[in-house]
């Protein structure tokens, strides 16, 4: 079994910036693309970035120029690094990845992390 492990979320004031992390643990797991999602209280979940398999990005309107996301194939993680933050990026941010484990192809999400931005 894989577990996807988020961190690096908390409190920061608007303007700053945080690194989020997800960590693949559990059996071998190779990422072939991934993303990042949030949901803020009230509201759907979204998609925030995205990242495939060649390392071609998208991103949401939203968080375009502010928020890059990558990846490090040997340790199996995802990033997402978050800039320029304001009180509207508050939310819980998931993050989900696809690839191959040692018993088959896998779609996997983490369980969430707060960030919140105050003004």
């Amino acid at each position: 079994q894989v577990q996807l492990v988020e961190s690096g979320g908390g409190l920061v004031q608007a303007g700053g910036s945080l690194r989020l992390s997800c960590a693949a643990s559990g059996n071998t797991f190779s990422i072939n693309s991934g993303g990042w999602y949030r949901q803020a209280p009230g509201r759907q979940r979204e998609l925030v970035a995205l990242i495939s398999n060649s390392g071609s990005t998208n991103y949401a309107g939203s968080v375009k120029d502010r928020f890059t996301i990558s990846r490090d194939n040997a340790k199996s993680t995802l990033y997402l690094q978050m800039n320029s933050l304001n009180p509207e990026d508050k939310a819980v941010y998931y993050c989900n990845a696809e690839g191959l484990t040692g018993v088959g192809w896998g779609n996997y999400w983490g369980q969430g992390t707060q960030v919140t931005v105050s003004s």
